[in-house]
């Protein structure tokens, strides 16, 4: 059996396909024990935020919990990789100013809790506007989940082309919320 890291795009996504399912209360709960954890082997000046869709109340969503690792240096972002890869959790991508880390893939497909880590700077985090939006915009958030459920089925071992195919509608309610939810105001992010 291949390793992850010996397959190709095309073989990980036809091992690990876009699911979606209805909103799971616990997901709130598996971010919470997460964070525990991250916070148990990381410094305590380390932020941590839920976002992407388990954070969105009552829409459909895959089962990946997403966390934000925010943190004030630059230089803090690859030593808080090289932490949590001592831990187990795999690099998925790197650059100067991010990286994002896995946990839960297996090869032989999902384990029961998957998490994706984003470390970055403490003003690089725009998901979490886009996210307060939609929770506080019912009917904005119920247009994201039809486009989700209306992009599965067509690109369910293509996650690049999915993600694209839903950069539009992310942009323009991002813009949205930092030009009028968050009038002139340092944004008091929740961690849903």
């Amino acid at each position: 059996m291949k390793k992850l890291n010996e397959m190709s795009n095309e073989e990980l996504w036809q091992l690990f396909p876009i699911i979606l399912t209805e909103h799971k209360s616990y997901w709130k709960d598996w971010y919470n024990e997460e964070v525990e954890i991250l916070k148990s082997i990381l410094s305590s000046s380390i932020k941590f935020y839920h976002f992407g869709s388990t954070a969105i109340e009552g829409i459909w969503a895959k089962p990946i919990i997403d966390i934000i690792i925010a943190v004030n240096e630059v230089n803090e972002i690859k030593k808080c990789a090289d932490t949590l890869q001592k831990q187990g959790y795999i690099i998925m991508s790197s650059s100067d100013y991010r990286i994002s880390l896995n946990k839960g893939y297996t090869e032989s497909g999902f384990a029961e809790k998957v998490f994706h880590l984003h470390i970055r700077l403490n003003n690089d985090i725009d998901e979490l506007y886009f996210r307060d939006y939609l929770n506080a915009n019912s009917k904005i958030a119920q247009e994201y989940e039809k486009l989700k459920l209306l992009l599965w089925k067509k690109y369910e071992h293509n996650r690049d082309a999915y993600t694209d195919e839903k950069t539009d509608f992310v942009k323009k309610y991002t813009l949205l919320a930092k030009n009028s939810f968050y009038v002139s105001t340092i944004p008091p992010f929740k961690n849903y």
